[in-house]
């Protein structure tokens, strides 16, 4: 045999080997697969581990139904999805992409800031599904398993009325907790199918939960109601357009009004000790009907970034992510609330007085949301509703249900809020302020002053359908629509591009 032949043979023998190992090794990995992907689910908090059969386990459930919203709701994502709104603008060049896309109507679905509050509704959403289908078997005090599941069914409300009324139709999932592979073609619901489900969700919550809060940051019964209320005043407008709606927003707004002391709501007296400062701190005030709370430096994605940097402007060491219209502001009445609502001017290391009118983007910045440092991680909590909401609610939907421009409960409520602004005593009525007559419009402008970047105005604009009025009255200076007025924003890519259905 001569060499060639023989090296010919080796090769052949020694590929044959390589195969004969290549199967034999394909074949152990495969036997042994039984055993290596057999996932030890006995520390997951899922009904399959045991850990959802008691209150301990729920009370886990729960604290993980609270965190991805705190986390959706952080940052500035929250004001660059509500641009469309006349109170919120950004810098006009800088890194702002993602949020001038919001402000001129072209959204992208690759937009990150897209994306954040997304994730943070449907990862609660998931984990409430999660309590929801297994509290009624869980052992406890029966009392807390119902505040529990009280607060879960609140929860998946709360974050499927945000994901209604940013992206109008999507996906409505009430059985996430458990895989189904089906679960990535459905379709998306209607508008209609998901406020149904949002009122089922809140009268079950009314059912459950205590009167009061168990602490700061939690549900109590009065959440609830003000939630339907606030619910039933958006259904009352587009693009449900059920007027009869009005009336069910009044009633259950008063019903939050007339027994604040029960659930543990009050107005704050003094506008300005809402917001945190150098020297005053009063997270879980009295007018916090729901708020994120957060632990602050060091915590990551548990940590406040909507106060602090982002509304600073850049001269004064921010980040200039959000400040005000300029047509918004000038419109804004002269007196306390404006001056505890916004930063006009920065002095500099050497004692230079800056005004707005100089700043990059010469625009007045929300003083109120910027704390008491240079910090992007805060502790401060988010109050996303507050007490004062609840009378503005009823003033509208009192006045729009009776057909009453002079109900004086309507008046009394509103002009409360009007009181304060003015930094009067909200109580006592005052000739020179007190309004004597009222109609929608006059409720949702005083409105728009009080809540100014609080997560309102977009939404007001939009169920009135206002916003093209004050796309029409922008300072020539703002940034332009580039397209026709969207009121509802795309899906994530994210999504789409694993369920192409949810188009449909």
């Amino acid at each position: 045999m001569d060499i060639r032949t023989y090296s010919k043979l080796l090769i052949k023998k020694t590929i044959n080997m390589k195969k004969i190992l290549f199967f034999l090794t394909l074949f152990l990995v495969i036997v042994s697969c039984k055993k290596f992907y057999v996932e030890d689910m006995s520390t997951l908090i899922t009904a399959e581990s045991g850990a959802l059969s008691n209150v301990t386990g729920l009370t886990a459930a729960l604290a993980g139904a609270y965190r991805p919203l705190a986390g959706g709701f952080q940052g500035a994502a929250t004001a660059a999805c509500l641009m469309g709104g006349d109170d919120l603008t950004t810098n006009k060049a800088s890194n702002k992409a993602d949020f001038r896309e919001f402000d001129q109507f072209v959204i992208n679905n690759t937009n990150q800031r897209l994306a954040q509050v997304w994730n943070g509704c449907y990862k609660s959403i998931q984990q409430c599904n999660n309590i929801i289908a297994n509290y009624s078997k869980a052992t406890g005090v029966q009392a807390t398993i119902n505040q529990i599941a009280g607060e879960a069914y609140f929860l998946r409300a709360w974050s499927y009325f945000w994901i209604v009324r940013l992206h109008g139709k999507a996906p409505l999932v009430l059985e996430s907790q458990t895989y189904d592979e089906a679960s990535l073609k459905i379709n998306s619901s209607s508008i209609a199918d998901i406020y149904a489900q949002i009122i089922s969700d809140l009268k079950m919550a009314e059912t459950l939960v205590q009167n009061k809060k168990p602490a700061p940051g939690r549900v109590g019964l009065g959440t609830v109601k003000y939630e339907l209320a606030k619910v039933y005043l958006t259904m009352a407008g587009s693009p449900v357009n059920d007027v009869a709606k009005y009336a069910d927003a009044a009633s259950y707004a008063k019903n939050v009004i007339d027994n604040q002391t029960l659930y543990g709501f009050g107005l704050m007296d003094d506008f300005n000790s809402l917001w945190p400062t150098a020297t005053q701190n009063n997270d879980g005030n009295k007018e916090e009907v729901f708020a994120f709370t957060f632990q602050g430096p060091g915590a990551a994605r548990l940590s406040n970034s909507y106060y602090g940097l982002s509304p600073r402007p850049a001269e004064a060491g921010g980040w200039d992510d959000y400040c005000a219209e300029l047509t918004f502001f000038n419109e804004f009445p002269v007196g306390y609330r404006k001056n505890c609502t916004f930063q006009t001017s920065w002095t500099n290391g050497s004692g230079v007085v800056i005004p707005y009118t100089s700043f990059v983007t010469k625009r007045p910045y929300y003083k109120k949301f910027q704390g008491d440092k240079l910090s992007f991680q805060n502790a401060f909590s988010i109050p996303m509703e507050r007490f004062a909401e609840a009378l503005m609610i009823f003033a509208e939907a009192q006045v729009k249900s009776t057909g009453n421009a002079s109900d004086p409960l309507a008046l009394e409520a509103f002009n409360k809020v009007k009181r304060r602004g003015a930094g009067l005593p909200p109580n006592t009525p005052n000739a020179l302020v007190d309004a004597t007559s009222l109609t929608q419009k006059q409720v949702v402008t005083e409105k728009g002053w009080e809540f100014a970047g609080e997560f309102c105005r977009w939404f007001d604009l939009v169920r009135l359908q206002l916003v093209q009025e004050t796309v029409d009255k922008k300072d020539p200076d703002e940034l332009k629509p580039l397209g026709p007025i969207k009121y509802f924003a795309p899906f994530p890519n994210t999504e789409t591009n694993v369920n192409p259905n949810l188009l449909n």
